[in-house]
């Protein structure tokens, strides 16, 4: 990934105009063949490849047919270099070394030292990536001789960046200083702002390793200045963050924590889940050096989420993608189908002039070639449609682990799902008894992995009983019953599912306890009431429920008893006449609010 970016950390997007004007030129069928290819492939790469890097592919496959016709290697390779990056940037490095060396070997044959430059740099990219970093660096070293070479000193930078990121992955801190300086001296040269603060950041980075505390804070706050100026928020949490994690390693634990939570900071504002996922980290490295285990649990928690969001995003790429690539292969055909009309006029143009015999080898001619055309056109879709197919089958199931199942059809349907009012929802609670003076006995590891265990338990029961998760608290658990669809059973499956939490836990406890491990203790309380339910957020959205249903369940829980499944008087009147339960009447029981709420504790019957 942090090499990905030295190499294309020049490219900005083109503006909507430029890329409208670019697209104006492909269209143009009146302007010389080369001159539209340039400008669409010139669009690809601007404008579409790393932001959209599967439009990109299927862009770049158009351009490289339309340059094959025409027998453009050098336009060729170009789009065989852009289909090999979009296979890395989607994290398929060695489908992308195939495209990559069919370039390589296109440059080859035309003498293209530059463009040989660039395809040993990103080959040299598919072997880090996969920690073949002595075969990385041989190419990298190949392709910054090549730009020497074709004497092109402003692209030879990347490839003396990425030798150093080796040598500084090796720890061989003197070699990473030589080549990141070499690389800040070309950059300085050219006024590469956005290389400059990379390299000035990894110097910087060094210095730290080395134990020079002031020269690397020096450089790290030079490459911060630099990131600021030009407004590239990835590099300036990734610097805030570099040094924080420097200080959390270090026992510095107050000072990674103020680092690491500016890193944060600049990262939600742009929503970039990459940085913020590396500033939750440090900071859960930091709270939990402290022995501050509630934070230190908060932040591990927001990694998780943080992860479900890096999940969540892609998916939703890939709903608007699928459209796209569809009406982008259905327009191939048409375009393809016009062209074979326009051939086949001027083809029965010149055979006016002839005569019936050659009229008719030339249709036959015409309709071979055209059977032909089309039945390799017809397999080309058929495969692309393969492709869109498993990968439409990858995004829904990667969706329906995130949102209910008719919630994600509406989100693909509309784009968007509206909040619903729910008139009897049964909301489930849990929460560990004395969970902070409990926790204080386990290490943050050892905690964290506690409750990974018993929610994870807690989900498969919650599955079993088609109970909805709807999000976990800290130490506590939130789910709810017939949500998002209503349904006859929903009361029963919640009691029975919190009964078999609570059966969980205390097996839990059991098995803790024979061992000499801290076991917790947990209440668990039900509410039954009108809900609303819905997607919140827009960087990070989730289902989430609200109203006074809600906050009633958590009094519920909150007056529980450990061990015991709690639950409220509208749930008693609803499951009364069931003989699968026996209900212990508790009266009215005191909750926050100094209010009191008639409560019942349920059991199964023998």
């Amino acid at each position: 990934m942090i090499t990905l970016i030295l190499l294309f950390s020049l490219q900005v997007p083109v503006t909507a105009s430029e890329a409208d004007s670019l697209q104006a030129i492909w269209d143009n069928q009146n302007i010389a063949v080369q001159t539209r290819l340039n400008a669409f492939q010139l669009l690809i790469w601007e404008h579409y490849l790393f932001n959209k890097p599967d439009t990109g592919f299927y862009l770049a496959q158009t351009s490289y047919n339309f340059a094959n016709k025409y027998r453009l290697k050098k336009q060729m390779a170009d789009a065989l270099h852009m289909q090999g990056i979009s296979f890395a940037l989607r994290g398929a490095h060695f489908k992308a070394l195939d495209y990559y060396k069919l370039a390589l070997k296109l440059r080859e044959e035309l003498g293209d030292k530059k463009g040989i430059a660039a395809s040993l740099n990103v080959i040299g990219l598919v072997y880090y990536n996969q920690s073949d970093t002595l075969s990385a660096l041989t190419y990298f070293e190949k392709a910054f001789e090549k730009y020497e070479q074709a004497k092109v000193r402003k692209e030879s930078a990347a490839p003396l960046s990425n030798i150093g990121i080796i040598y500084m992955d090796r720890k061989q801190w003197n070699k990473a200083l030589y080549f990141f300086e070499k690389a800040v001296e070309i950059q300085e040269l050219f006024n590469d702002q956005r290389g400059l603060t990379n390299c000035l950041g990894s110097i910087g980075l060094i210095y730290l390793h080395q134990g020079r505390l002031a020269e690397g804070i020096g450089f790290i706050e030079r490459a911060i200045s630099i990131a600021k100026n030009i407004s590239d928020n990835f590099w300036l949490a990734r610097h805030y963050n570099n040094v924080g994690s420097y200080y959390a390693k270090h026992g510095r634990l107050e000072e990674a924590i103020d680092w690491c939570k500016k890193g944060l900071a600049v990262a939600e504002s742009s929503a970039i889940l990459v940085q913020q996922k590396l500033g939750c980290i440090c900071l859960y490295e930091a709270y939990k050096g402290l022995n501050n285990l509630k934070r230190a649990l908060f932040y591990h928690e927001s990694v998780k989420m943080i992860g479900d969001s890096l999940y969540n995003a892609e998916t939703v790429r890939k709903l608007q993608q699928m459209e796209f690539e569809t009406v982008l292969l259905q327009d191939s055909i048409n375009q393809a189908a016009q062209n074979r009309l326009l051939d086949l006029a001027r083809k029965k143009e010149v055979s006016r002039q002839q005569n019936i015999q050659h009229i008719a080898l030339g249709l036959g001619a015409v309709l071979l070639i055209m059977i032909v055309a089309l039945y390799g056109r017809l397999r080309s879709v058929r495969r692309a449609q393969t492709v869109l197919q498993v990968e439409k089958d990858r995004s829904e199931q990667l969706l329906l682990n995130i949102l209910p199942a008719e919630i994600a059809a509406e989100l693909k349907l509309k784009g968007s799902a509206i909040a619903r009012n729910y008139d009897a929802v049964s909301i489930l609670f849990t929460d560990f008894k004395d969970f902070t003076a409990q926790s204080a006995n386990l290490s943050a590891g050892a905690l964290v992995n506690e409750i990974n265990h018993c929610f994870e338990a807690f989900d498969g029961i919650m599955g079993k009983y088609n109970i909805e998760k709807i999000k976990t608290i800290g130490d506590a658990y939130l789910a709810a019953g017939g949500l998002p669809k209503p349904a006859d059973n929903a009361v029963k499956n919640t009691v029975l599912a919190a009964l078999e939490l609570q059966k969980f836990i205390s097996r839990r406890k059991i098995e803790n306890t024979t061992i000499g491990k801290t076991a917790f203790e947990m209440r668990v309380g039900i509410h039954t009431g009108p809900i609303v339910a819905g997607i919140v957020g827009v960087k990070k959205f989730q289902y989430d429920i609200w109203g006074d249903t809600v906050n009633t369940a958590l009094s519920i829980e909150t007056a529980g008893e450990v061990g015991k499944v709690n639950i409220s008087q509208s749930t008693y009147e609803l499951l009364q006449n069931d003989v699968a339960f026996i209900f212990e009447d508790r009266g009215l029981v005191e909750v926050e609010g100094k209010r009191k709420l008639p409560m019942w504790f349920v059991q199964l019957a023998a």
